[in-house]
């Protein structure tokens, strides 16, 4: 399988638990995805619907910034910070350190056009884990 950064170009349907192993608390989130082509760089921008245990639902939104290379993909955030690497592999893994925390994940393409991405967080006052899967919006 032979993924290219022009792949990802589109509109993506996006399904995300988060299970929290400190409150024993899980939220779902659930929205799109749109990666377009900004010039010098891609724009990931999310939006949708969390819905955390206990609480009302709420609006949620992320944005990262892609700098596509030929065999990878450079994730920043909005702010131009440097976030990670995404291998274009079947199955690939990052990390990225934000004092004092680690954020680890691993991507799933084997079933591209659905790819998933499963993060785990751990620091002094956090640890969860938050899957993600992602399909073509219709």
């Amino acid at each position: 399988m032979t993924l290219n950064p022009q792949d990802f170009l589109g509109r993506w349907q996006v399904s995300r638990v988060i299970e929290d192993a400190l409150t024993y608390k899980t939220a779902t989130f659930s929205g799109r995805a749109e990666i377009s082509d900004q010039g010098d760089c891609w724009l990931y921008a999310e939006a949708g619907h969390l819905q955390m245990q206990g609480a009302k639902p709420m609006v949620a939104e992320r944005r990262y910034l892609w700098r596509a290379q030929e065999c990878s993909v450079d994730i920043f955030f909005e702010d131009g910070r440097f976030f990670h690497r995404l291998e274009l592999q079947a199955t690939t893994q990052a990390a990225h350190w934000c004092d004092p925390d680690q954020y680890d994940v691993a991507y799933d393409f084997s079933d591209w056009p659905r790819w998933r991405s499963t993060w785990f967080v751990a620091g002094p006052k956090k640890k969860y884990v938050l899957k993600t899967q992602y399909s073509l919006a219709q």
